[in-house]
């Protein structure tokens, strides 16, 4: 037999693994010897950009429902090293330590939260980086909700005004009301940049501060996080604010493991690929998602969200297994991108393109965000072969659809 390993079951990592046993399906007789192994720390896959929302009851999908009925293995454990030279995989589980060795790798490792040593943010900060993490959060709304009035307990501070800050901050109005905390709430949003969104584009911002203005979401620009306590969080300004909800939001980088691979990366730690999918000088090695970085119009290198890591992880499953039976493999190119930005019970905002032109606000984009994070996004659920493999095809999905937009 011969073993591709597929690490991690995010975006690109599920549907890389999906993608590989499609392919392995399509090539017939030799295809019988490999072997498909996803590992993961979960025994799901979690619809991840979902963590920040009010109901958490669909974002997190058993493995087995979506690798058994395609011959996927999957095994549950952490990775702890990556020898590339001699294709050995280090991994903690719960027997104990183990190695599993590999003919081919797709890394899917993903990327997370970014957490500086600052002092009480482990102990006191909150975020929705994973499901596990989301869970925490909603168990300490619970617990709010059933607790009496207390200094800082309808306060709730966001650090970051990045796309997942901004979608947290706009969501606490319906989280709170949902957890029954009642009163005089306040929502805050810090960031050490002069403005909300600072990345997004100067046509976005107009309409992310009108949304946050009408949902009463205060700012605090310009300004750093110098502690957090129990009570609430010291800013560089000076300012302390009383509050029992901080939430960690302040910007992502790729998984560690990926320095375990001699060569470059960008500034957020993701390895450079090709259009292949394969990482550069480094035989047998595929990666997709959040962990990598690929050029794909010829010009814009791949963000981290799963408008990407979908593809990537596609093209990335059919590639590994092309390359290990000496088939062509298929190139990814992406010609369009868009953003669609959830603010909460304002609605949302669409823009198209890399400088971010906005197409639609409000209810109408709303519809297009709910589209794509509850239904665009999510694997087939019915256990079908046919079904699955017919959604891991090495294609790019058109843009999705868009209620009322605004054209040039």
């Amino acid at each position: 037999m011969t073993r591709i390993v597929v690490l991690g079951a995010g975006f690109a990592g599920l549907w890389a693994a999906i993608g590989a046993a499609r392919k392995r399906d399509e090539i017939g007789a030799a295809g019988r010897d490999i072997e498909i192994c996803v590992i993961d720390r979960n025994p799901y896959h979690n619809i991840r950009v979902r963590n920040y929302e009010t109901d958490l009851s669909e974002v997190a999908l058993p493995l087995a429902q979506l690798l058994d009925p395609i011959g996927v293995t999957h095994g549950l454990a952490e990775v702890e090293a990556i020898d590339p030279a001699h294709r050995r995989i280090s991994l903690v589980t719960s027997g104990g330590e183990e190695t599993l060795s590999y003919d081919r790798l797709v890394l899917a490792l993903g990327s997370e939260v970014m957490r500086p040593d600052i002092p009480g943010l482990a102990c006191h900060g909150f975020d929705v980086d994973t499901y596990a993490a989301a869970l925490r959060l909603e168990d300490h709304f619970a617990s709010l909700g059933r607790s009496a009035p207390s200094p800082g307990r309808s306060t709730v501070v966001v650090v970051g005004a990045g796309f997942t800050g901004i979608e947290v901050a706009a969501e606490m109005p319906d989280r709170l009301a949902r957890a029954g905390i009642t009163g005089s709430r306040r929502i805050i949003l810090v960031d050490p940049n002069p403005t909300v969104g600072a990345t997004i584009g100067t046509h976005a911002r107009p309409v992310i501060e009108s949304a946050l203005s009408s949902l009463d979401v205060e700012t605090r620009l310009g300004a750093r996080v110098v502690s957090i306590e129990a009570a609430g969080i010291h800013l560089s300004s000076g300012e302390f604010i009383a509050a029992q909800t901080v939430i960690w939001c302040a910007g992502m980088r790729a998984s560690r493991l990926a320095e375990n691979f001699p060569g470059a990366r960008d500034r957020l730690g993701r390895l450079l690929v090709d259009p292949f999918m394969r990482v550069a000088d480094l035989p047998g090695v595929f990666a997709a998602g959040d962990v990598a970085s690929s050029v794909v119009d010829g010009l814009h290198p791949t963000v981290m969200s799963c408008q990407f890591a979908r593809p990537m992880g596609r093209f990335a499953g059919h590639n590994v297994v092309a390359d290990l039976v000496g088939e062509p493999m298929l190139p990814l190119r992406i010609d369009w991108y868009v953003t669609v930005l959830d603010l909460g019970g304002w609605g949302a905002l669409y823009t198209e393109g890399w400088d971010r032109e906005v197409r639609a606000t409000g209810a109408a984009a709303k519809a297009t965000k709910q589209t794509i994070n509850r239904k665009r996004i999510y694997p087939p659920l019915n256990g079908s072969k046919d079904d699955l493999f017919a959604a891991a095809a090495p294609t790019v999905q058109a843009p999705p659809p868009t209620y009322g937009a605004r054209r040039r």
